[in-house]
């Protein structure tokens, strides 16, 4: 079964480490890894058609795979990188399973309100709590925005949260391997 490998990696310095160590991970699992950032992207003359065939590359990936396992940590802000939502949201459409993980045990709600808003949010006269500028807070007890984690269960997915030291929260795969685990579990027989 080939699985999508999703997450924000890519971005680190040591990517192809990590993402290398991943892959080895779920092939011993028993599934066939698809790995952004593992396939030769043709040569492009602008830097946009250059995103552009990342973005073909990473989609015929997808398209190949009948899983994915995405990395739903929050990236550069409270929420998950964006890219892997996306990528999330498109297996999740396209009927496939789906598996995440974050490494940090405080909900949606808590970054929201303590790390955007810094504490600074009031009930609204609907009852519903908002920060300084008046938007209302999500809170549903969830591991980042509902879509997500709605998308991954309503598919009987799984949704794997630890809490990890920042300075290990993007390269620690514990998370990964309970998903990894779990997924072998109930496709893999």
């Amino acid at each position: 079964m080939k699985v999508y490998l999703a997450g924000p990696e890519v971005f680190l310095s040591k990517a192809v480490e990590v993402q290398k160590e991943k892959a080895a991970l779920a092939r011993a699992a028993g599934f066939t890894p698809l790995v952004p950032g593992d396939l030769e992207i043709p040569p492009a003359p602008t830097k946009h058609e250059r995103g552009l065939a990342i973005y073909a590359v990473d989609e015929g990936m997808m398209l190949a795979s009948e899983m994915i396992i995405a990395n739903l940590t929050p990236f550069r802000g409270i929420s998950a990188d964006v890219g892997t939502v996306f990528e999330l949201g498109f297996m999740c459409g396209r009927g496939k399973h789906v598996y995440a993980y974050t490494n940090t045990s405080r909900s949606y709600y808590e970054r929201i309100l303590n790390d955007h808003y810094q504490g600074n949010a009031a009930l609204r006269p609907d009852g519903r709590m908002a920060g300084s500028d008046g938007l209302s807070i999500e809170d549903f007890d969830m591991a980042d925005n509902l879509m997500l984690d709605g998308g991954i269960l309503r598919r009987e997915g799984v949704l794997i949260k630890r809490e990890v030291p920042e300075a290990d929260r993007l390269t620690d795969l514990e998370a990964f391997k309970q998903c990894l685990a779990i997924a072998a579990r109930r496709h893999l027989r």
